[in-house]
């Protein structure tokens, strides 16, 4: 793999990711979409060693189960010092929470940080409608 010039910064592997920390709530209710923001998310740029700070949006239709709130966040929290790729950490993300939930459906969005002058928006998922 490729390093960039300058400084190194050490950042951890994908192991380090904790989705044993997911906790799940029954769900009996009527069919409903949850939508779920967090706009402090961060990780590391495996090729650069410099911290990915983005915002994830969740939105998911539960079949039986929803996601309990603390334990999302401090999974979310356990990306911190991982060394991944924005698309890889979308993927990722999706990939934990589809296995947790298996939910009716599930859309992940990721918004970064402008780094080097450029936004990147990841997404996985069927986009769900949000009504108002």
């Amino acid at each position: 793999m490729p390093k960039a010039e300058g400084l190194f910064l050490p950042f951890e592997d994908h192991s380090h990711i904790r989705p044993d920390l997911l906790e799940t709530l029954p769900y009996e209710g009527e069919e409903q979409t949850i939508h779920l923001n967090y706009p402090e998310f961060s990780a590391v740029c495996p090729f650069s060693g410099l911290p990915d700070v983005a915002s994830v949006y969740v939105s998911y239709v539960p079949k039986d189960k929803i996601v309990e709130l603390k334990s999302l966040k401090y999974y979310y929290m356990s990306f911190r010092n991982v060394g991944i790729y924005q698309e890889d950490m979308t993927n990722r993300i999706y990939k934990d929470l589809t296995s947790l939930l298996d939910p009716q459906s599930l859309y992940i969005e990721t918004i970064y940080n402008v780094r080097g002058g450029i936004e990147t928006t990841c997404e996985i998922g069927q986009k769900i409608k949000e009504e108002k």
